[in-house]
């Protein structure tokens, strides 16, 4: 008679047990938070708050980097899981207001702040990433598409700014706002381009005139600015979706309707040579240069210079089709791995909660609400009779509507099209600039 030794009888016995662990590190490894393995998400975000709560992170790129990057692929996963919020650009939401909140409860520490305030400001990522995005959509664009979208674009823009304008001069009438100070402290810090190009310019154009310090003006216009940007992300999501059930409406990324390719960028090769991608980065931070360059002797912005120095290049061919694809592997690469994280820096640093506390009412929100909305409707009924694409000519002329390139990352995030970011940028740039010095010479007027 057989008789199974106890050494066999307890090694049959643990085999049910070894095969639930193995079953569920299966499971946990097939859960991800956006790309990365749950377990080992949890592992490197342990590591870099330990890091932090030590003060051993480091003050540079590196640190920053570390930061944001496992915030942003967490809220990014988050905003496109939670039902509704998910419908209306989650993602962006979440990436932009939750660090906000975080900073405002004081939350995030020193250590954090300083890296993040290291790599968003000193090494001013977010030019880098627009450079990045800029300069590979224009070149990967198709010829035709992109001259097309530039000389058509500024119809919807130049409409849906006076319709914003007078929108938001009436609302505020109707909630008891001064007509001036609707017009000065509410509209036109929505429309002027941002913080840094549109507010702070304002800001000093108002002290200069009015009298008083310059930051007292910053801190009356910054809460507009912040909820017309929010605004315009949910505005845009709700756009995304309205494309998504009637196709019809929306180019998906293309601006104007052309007969024969539907593609937004031309045919790329399928294989990825990384070496290009070197060479579209070069490229990028040269053309970026360009811009900085040229505003130094005329004077323009150095983004909208960028803009049109590679929509020259593109447009006469004179660029060799192997670089234009670095160029746009690079683009694909940054537009898809670093969105999330760059807007949980924007939301670390440029969506300062506690200025916005101080001033927001409810008739305050409804009054910015009126200007962001009306601006997209009107791109979006002006788009439509000028044979574009209703939806994506809504988002577009809304980006004027958003926190300047911070919010053109948000907005174009939010609605997924981020192939449109050149000409979000000619619409927040000149847009923007245009409502500065128009602001600052009526203001002038009328002191």
């Amino acid at each position: 008679m057989n008789t199974k030794t106890n050494l066999e009888a307890v090694t049959e016995s643990e085999l049910p047990i070894q095969n639930n662990i193995k079953s569920l590190w299966e499971k946990l490894m097939k859960a991800k938070v956006g790309v990365l393995p749950l377990p080992l998400y949890i592992v490197l975000a342990a590591i870099i708050l330990t890091a932090s709560v030590y003060n051993t992170l480091p003050a540079d790129m590196i640190g920053g980097f570390a930061v944001i990057m496992i915030l942003g692929i967490l809220l990014g996963d988050l905003g496109q899981r939670i039902p509704i919020l998910k419908e209306i650009g989650g993602p962006a939401i979440l990436a932009l207001l939750v660090p906000s909140i975080l900073v405002f409860l004081n939350v995030i520490n020193t250590s954090s702040m300083e890296a993040v305030t290291t790599l968003m400001k000193t090494s001013n990522f977010l030019y880098f990433y627009i450079s990045c995005l800029v300069v590979g959509s224009i070149l990967g664009m198709n010829r035709k598409m992109l001259i097309q979208g530039f000389t058509r674009m500024f119809v919807p823009l130049i409409v849906g700014t006076v319709l914003a304008v007078v929108a938001g001069m009436l609302v505020g009438l109707l909630f008891g706002y001064d007509l001036q100070h609707t017009f000065f402290y509410i509209v036109v810090p929505i429309i002027g381009g941002g913080i840094g190009e549109g507010i702070l310019p304002l800001s000093i154009a108002y002290s200069s005139i009015l009298g008083g310090s310059a930051e007292s003006f910053v801190s009356q216009m910054i809460p507009a600015a912040v909820i017309g940007n929010i605004f315009a992300v949910v505005s845009a999501g709700l756009m995304m979706r309205l494309g998504e059930k009637k196709k019809h409406l929306s180019g998906n990324g293309k601006l104007v309707k052309t007969e024969g390719g539907n593609e937004v960028h031309e045919e790329k090769e399928k294989v990825i040579d990384f070496s290009l991608m070197g060479a579209g980065l070069l490229i990028a931070c040269t053309f970026f240069i360009v811009g900085t360059l040229g505003q130094k002797f005329i004077g323009v912005p150095g983004p909208v210079i960028m803009i049109l120095f590679a929509t020259l290049i593109k447009c006469l061919k004179v660029m060799p089709h192997k670089m234009e694809d670095g160029a746009h592997n690079l683009y694909k690469f940054i537009s898809t791995s670093l969105t999330w994280p760059l807007m949980v820096g924007l939301g670390m640093l440029y969506i300062p909660l506690e200025d916005v506390v101080k001033i927001v009412t409810p008739a305050y929100v409804i009054v910015c609400a009126s200007v962001v909305f009306v601006m997209m409707l009107s791109g979006y009924f002006v788009g439509k009779l000028m044979k574009m694409y209703p939806v994506d000519a809504a988002i577009v002329t809304g980006c004027h509507s958003g926190l300047g390139g911070t919010g053109d990352v948000a907005i174009l995030s939010a609605s997924k099209r981020m192939a449109l970011m050149p000409f979000a940028q000619v619409a927040t740039r000149i847009g923007g600039v245009s409502t500065v010095i128009l602001a600052s010479l009526l203001l002038k007027l009328l002191s």
